[in-house]
């Protein structure tokens, strides 16, 4: 079974918080060991460039997958034969999710979504991609666009990074289905096809609707810009310079990479694309995004996208707390990259809240406990926390 959901929709239902006053970050770590935000992989800190928190929670996937099956896989002992067992799209068994194949590489789901565009604006800085003005069908012309509708060849780059095409798409409005458009994207043999086929039923630029088709179009507008494909050119122009090494990036049957939710990353290397928004796309030195692209992405371009009022941009999501701004790359299963411009601060959460399980959400505490400690010493360790130093601060 092949499926990459949208992050609306939750395998693990999210338990509702009532409003107390913040928990310390160590109270968050010992409710996220006590299991009451569910399977909690990994938290990581970083604030001033330094490591405030890296904890590790070492689940046993093999005996919470075991006997599991749902729409969206089987876990041990629940897999009808070797192959269902080894898809790279089965989200319940541990060989491929939530870490890939025994690395320290964790999937990112929908966060992907927030990195591609990171990829696209690495191509813009290196002068392979125009202005977000540029016409979206401009990309395609290896792909017979003569039955697309008049109102898409109105679209812009831009209305597809803030997930305002007008192309109709039902992920965050259906079951798991054949209902659901993502589930039909993921059981076709062309993604990109797929995609283009689809009805429009809105203009372009007026209609926010979560589009994970949408985000897979961007794997074709990099390769065809830049002569390689996403990953590829993630590797020389993003990853390469951020020091990221290992990572996987799933494949589509097309063989492009899947940049609507196919990327693992260790949280170290994902919090390295938060440090990078932060200082305006420059790393050591060199400017690898344009300036200003941080904060343009991660505008509320598109403002209340839903009902917890939280705003989109270019593939990031705004999930501001208590009036301080949150750059958010937000992900099925509970993964996160969260930067808080303003108390200098990156985090990542890594979860795989996928089995049906209740649990709290754990964005919100955490969340909290970051905005509410901005003066906090990043270096010193707090009590109850196990930081573990990567050897040098992050530059």
């Amino acid at each position: 079974m092949k499926l990459v959901l949208a992050l609306l929709l939750i395998a693990a239902p999210v338990v509702a918080q009532q409003s107390t006053a913040p928990l310390s970050l160590a109270d968050v770590v010992a409710r996220a060991r006590s299991g009451q935000y569910g399977n909690v992989d990994e938290l990581l800190v970083i604030r001033d460039r330094k490591t405030v928190l890296h904890e590790k929670f070492n689940l046993d996937y093999t005996e919470i997958s075991r006997g599991k099956k749902t729409p969206i896989g089987c876990g041990i002992d629940a897999c009808a034969d070797s192959a269902a067992a080894r898809d790279a799209f089965n989200y319940l068994h541990p060989s491929t999710h939530p870490y890939y194949k025994g690395r320290p590489v964790h999937t990112l789901q929908s966060v992907t979504k927030s990195v591609t565009s990171t990829v696209i604006g690495a191509a813009m800085q290196q002068g392979k991609i125009g202005p977000v003005t540029t016409p979206l069908l401009s990309f395609f012309p290896d792909y017979d666009l003569s039955k697309v509708g008049e109102r898409l060849r109105k679209a812009t780059l831009a209305d597809l990074l803030t997930m305002r095409t007008g192309i109709e798409w039902h992920e965050s409005d259906r079951p798991l289905d054949e209902t659901n458009t993502t589930l039909q994207l993921e059981r076709s043999a062309d993604w990109i096809r797929f995609t283009l086929a689809q009805p429009m039923d809105a203009e372009p630029g007026t209609k926010w609707v979560y589009n994970s088709g949408g985000s897979a179009l961007m794997a074709e507008i990099i390769r065809k810009a830049t002569g390689m494909h996403a990953d590829q050119y993630a590797e020389r122009h993003l990853f390469g310079p951020l020091g990221i090494r290992d990572y996987h990036w799933k494949k589509t049957p097309t063989g492009h990479p899947d940049t609507e939710g196919g990327l693992y990353l260790a949280a170290a290397d994902l919090a390295k694309i938060g440090l990078l928004y932060l200082n305006d796309g420059v790393w050591e030195g060199k400017r690898i995004l344009p300036a200003g692209w941080a904060r343009e992405s991660t505008n509320r371009i598109v403002d209340r996208v839903n009902a917890g009022g939280q705003g989109y941009g270019y593939q990031w999501w705004r999930m501001d707390r208590g009036g301080v701004e949150v750059w958010a790359g937000n992900g099925f299963g509970g993964q996160f990259l969260l930067v808080i411009p303003a108390r200098n601060t990156v985090a990542v959460v890594n979860s795989w809240n996928v089995f049906g399980a209740r649990a709290l959400g754990i964005t919100g505490p955490l969340l909290d406990a970051l905005i509410a400690n901005p003066s906090g010493d990043a270096g010193r360790r707090e009590e109850g926390l196990h930081p573990h130093s990567f050897g040098r601060r992050f530059e």
